[in-house]
């Protein structure tokens, strides 16, 4: 049901650009029979418009990966340099939680470690909407800025870093297998803020998976059981994603390609001082709009690394 809703929303997008297009070419003719330039100009803008929606809906069409209608969880960790970088991975986060309130998603934060003074040392996101996986997929990997730091008295320039990871969330038709001798969980005390958000008890939970490394830690609920649950929700999250950025490295390598899949690189550069640009730079997109983009409207990002790496992959 879910997916035929999505089907019959698509069909209806696709329905109301193409009566737009026509209403408006009727509108130009009509208006140009009759000297009216008024309802040209209109008609000429509203076009415009329409052009830019359809390639928009273009792009959002070809997320067509096996996961990229899940939902997503989305990984900061601030990288080394102190409470700079710790606050750094803050502004990421509050950036991609802008973002994804602006679509109307649902954000829940499922884990964070504050940083010594200011910031975060990491934290993990949930993102629950419809191809949020899709959408957020490219952001994985290092996020450098430059800027002014706030905590250097002698106001001298500072570059910091910050990686994310993305990973979908697993639903009922994806099955991954965990044998429990592969696994070392521990428990550990909430942290938070203070008063009600500190518990009292080692409800919190982190899961190793000990043959890949990979961990997961979860803290949002009082319960330890429903933490550890969430926990393993989120590993097997991250084992799949592992596996399907092996499959995109080993598709790449059969072409003859060279790639950097993963999160190990760098791929956006955010420059607040001497001048202000944000550029990607997998896309050469570049925009000087700063104060906009970590708001949270990242979607010329996006779109453009979606749409960059679909047109590799083809």
């Amino acid at each position: 049901m879910r997916e035929r809703t999505h089907l019959e929303s698509q069909i209806e997008n696709v329905r109301a650009l193409e009566q737009g297009l026509q209403d408006n070419v009727d509108l130009i003719t009509l208006g140009e029979e009759e000297g009216d330039e008024e309802i040209v100009k209109e008609s000429e803008k509203a076009l415009n418009k329409i052009k830019a929606e359809a390639e928009r809906r273009q792009i959002e069409s070809l997320l067509s990966g096996e996961a990229d209608s899940n939902d997503a969880y989305l990984q900061v960790n601030a990288g080394a340099g102190g409470t700079e970088a710790q606050d750094w991975a803050n502004m990421l986060l509050r950036m991609y939680k802008r973002w994804a309130d602006a679509r109307g998603f649902k954000v829940s934060v499922l884990e964070m470690s504050d940083g010594d003074e200011a910031g975060i040392k990491s934290a993990t996101l949930k993102i629950e909407g419809h191809q949020a996986y899709g959408w957020l997929k490219t952001e994985n990997g290092v996020h450098r800025l430059v800027r002014i730091s706030p905590f250097d008295a002698n106001a001298k320039r500072h570059t910091s870093f910050a990686s994310i990871a993305v990973s979908p969330v697993i639903d009922d038709s994806i099955d991954i297998e965990v044998e429990d001798k592969d696994l070392r969980i521990d428990t550990y005390r909430s942290s938070g803020a203070g008063g009600q958000h500190v518990n009292t008890t080692d409800s919190a939970v982190r899961i190793t998976h000990i043959p890949t490394g990979i961990v997961a830690a979860v803290q949002s609920e009082r319960s330890q059981h429903q933490n550890r649950a969430n926990a393993l929700a989120l590993l097997k999250a991250k084992l799949y994603e592992e596996e399907l950025r092996k499959r995109e490295e080993a598709m790449a390598e059969a072409h003859g390609e060279k790639t950097e899949i993963g999160w190990g690189h760098q791929i956006r550069s955010y420059v607040l001082h001497p001048y202000q640009m944000i550029k990607d730079l997998r896309t050469e997109v570049e925009t000087s709009n700063t104060g906009g983009v970590l708001d949270g409207d990242i979607d010329l990002f996006l779109e453009a690394s979606l749409a960059h790496k679909l047109n590799k992959a083809e």
